[in-house]
């Protein structure tokens, strides 16, 4: 099995590079690969299992998309293989149409999705979400200067329980296209969600697996779902 991190040294801020540390730890048989910004990406020629990018700055966005823009084509069949992407916090504006700034330029995304993102960079947007995923209640947190719009319900990866999804309103979090899974929520999102990571961890051919310190995770994960179920937590929306 081979995992490829795309450009881990400019795409891990808010503790996602503990996330890239749990993925090597679920699988400690895997190869791994780790991007830099100026190489060719693994999965243009190899055969890659895992593609995962985390957030990053709005400059490295614009990097990123310059970097990947020659390998979109190489994205899109990747997405229709059902190859398993895992793409964290704003990085998955990169994939949409567009990110709209203030002053009203506009920088192109890839372009494989149809949102589009909008920035306010004097206004984070800091919060707490509770979601669903088939079965699976998801908790997660929110740190973000940008939203995305015009995107289709039938391709969103959460449903809203409690808390904003892509944008105040709309009805569902993230992306989600065949086994492209991309969201705005930290936390990290998978150590957050063990029951997430054990579905991901199958489209790999891992069933039933056994989780890093997976006791110690699911009680913190429990303890957290009963504070999000209660109505009485205003703040959650």
């Amino acid at each position: 099995m081979t995992v490829e991190f795309l450009y881990p040294a400019l795409a891990n801020l808010y503790g996602e590079a503990v996330e890239m540390k749990y993925i090597m730890k679920c699988l400690p048989d895997a190869e791994f690969i780790f991007t830099k910004v100026n190489e060719e990406p693994a999965f243009v020629k190899k055969d890659v299992d895992l593609i995962y990018m985390g957030p990053m700055t709005e400059r490295g966005q614009e990097t990123v998309i310059e970097k990947l823009t020659p390998y979109k084509e190489r994205l899109e069949q990747l997405i229709s293989e059902n190859k398993v992407f895992l793409i964290i916090g704003n990085a998955l504006e990169i994939f949409g149409d567009r990110i709209e700034n203030e002053d009203g330029t506009v920088i192109k995304g890839l372009g494989i999705f149809d949102y589009y993102s909008k920035r306010k960079m004097m206004n984070r947007y800091n919060s707490l979400y509770f979601g669903q995923f088939g079965e699976i209640k998801i908790v997660g947190f929110k740190a973000q200067f940008s939203h995305s719009f015009g995107e289709d319900e039938k391709e969103g990866l959460f449903k809203n329980i409690r808390g904003d999804g892509l944008h105040p309103g709309s009805n569902f979090e993230g992306v989600r296209r065949n086994n492209f899974f991309a969201t705005y929520l930290l936390g990290p999102l998978l150590i957050l969600n063990p029951d997430f990571t054990k579905y991901l961890l199958s489209l790999l051919g891992i069933e039933n697996a056994s989780l890093p310190v997976e006791d110690d995770i699911r009680k913190a994960y429990e303890k957290r779902l009963k504070e999000f179920e209660n109505p009485n937590k205003t703040y959650l929306g």
